[in-house]
């Protein structure tokens, strides 16, 4: 299957090596400067090969094309979006004139962006997919190396139409990427685990990431059996994350277990023991090295500060999230709700339009 990938960073090449390996035609798409440009241009001078190093199993492979233009998306049947989701909308609004009716637009991880296609490419007959986090963890050791810490053994996807839900099922079912079906992207939307677990490491850790010097690891310090208190702050944004999914007529599935089903398919093992025990793992990158980072700076307004606003919106009381997303922008000296998604910058015709399509329109 031929697959255009927008997005050269550590997920992005990792992914399309990976997909590579399954016998795919992948188009590996670098859509900005920001990072990662030693690896692309390692890329572009040695064939496209992208070694993984997976816990000691070294396997190369060579991705069909790299490139910066954007238009290579014409003919791929499934288009990726891996990038960071502040950015989500200028990308999809760049490329909305390469995309063809009947492709499947992937965007991994979400945060509800299908109404950034709905506003930009209303005049595009596709198929859109959220997924809820990246199908590989891990990071770029050096040029056309990537050391990966954790694989998924589910990785669930929101269908936008559901009427096409069996039609993209077909086809994203050959990526062979352990793909499960939610009933709507707003879900996978809601269960990024970022929003949760990024937040409320990172914002209640800022005085010792800044005394570390890079040296902070979220999962190792921030997450332990000995950090009752931040389980607590967690367990509290979740309970407003889960109020709702409820209010919007969708389960209430805590974070642990969902992070249970994207992880183990032991249904005996506690959930909350297998977050810790992923936490644990020694091969946890870390992270983040300074307090502006995609783990403030990405996850709170693109994940916060929606689910503030649609808690506004459905008269949801969110006062940890409305906390977390002051304290932050206090920190970063700056209004992380003016970068943030809000049901205006989405549309609300847009939100309708999703929420009509699962049946869960209020």
């Amino acid at each position: 299957m031929k697959i255009a990938m927008l997005g050269a960073g550590n997920a992005g090449c990792a992914v399309a090596a990976d997909l590579t390996m399954h016998g795919h035609e992948v188009t590996l798409i670098k859509t900005s400067h920001a990072m990662h440009d030693d690896n692309f241009n390692f890329l572009l001078e040695n064939q496209g090969k992208m070694t993984l190093n997976e816990f000691g199993e070294i396997k190369s492979a060579n991705i069909h094309k790299v490139t910066r233009d954007v238009s290579e998306i014409r003919g791929a049947e499934v288009v990726i979006i891996y990038i960071q989701t502040n950015f989500h909308e200028q990308l999809i609004e760049r490329i909305a004139p390469y995309l063809e009716d009947g492709q499947i637009l992937l965007i991994n991880p979400g945060y509800l962006s299908t109404a950034y296609v709905l506003k930009h490419c209303a005049d595009k007959d596709i198929i859109v997919a959220e997924a809820e986090s990246s199908f590989i963890d891990g990071r770029i050791m050096e040029p056309g190396l990537f050391k990966v810490t954790f694989r998924n053994v589910r990785n669930p996807i929101g269908i936008f139409p559901s009427s096409r839900r069996e039609e993209a099922i077909a086809k994203l079912d050959q990526l062979g990427e352990r793909l499960v079906y939610l009933d709507s992207v707003v879900e996978a939307a809601l269960h990024n685990p970022n929003m949760i677990v990024h937040t409320v490491g990172s914002v209640m850790s800022i005085p010792r990431i800044e005394y570390s010097k890079g040296e902070f690891c979220l999962y190792h310090e921030a997450y332990t059996r000995n950090n009752p208190c931040t389980w607590m702050i967690l367990d509290a944004l979740d309970k407003e994350k889960m109020d709702v999914l409820g209010k919007l007529n969708f389960a209430r599935i805590p974070y642990v277990e969902a992070c249970k089903y994207r992880n183990s398919l032991d249904e005996n093992e506690d959930a909350k023991e297998v977050f810790l025990n992923y936490a644990e793992m020694p091969t946890r990158a870390k992270g983040p090295m300074k307090v502006d980072s995609r783990y403030i700076s990405e996850d709170v307004p693109q994940g916060l500060v929606m689910l503030e606003a649609l808690g506004k919106t459905l008269n949801v009381a969110t006062p940890i999230c409305t906390a977390l997303i002051e304290i932050a922008s206090a920190a970063l000296g700056r209004d992380l709700r003016a970068e943030g998604r809000t049901p205006e910058k989405l549309g609300w015709d847009n939100i309708h339009r999703i929420m009509r399509d699962c049946g869960k329109e209020q």
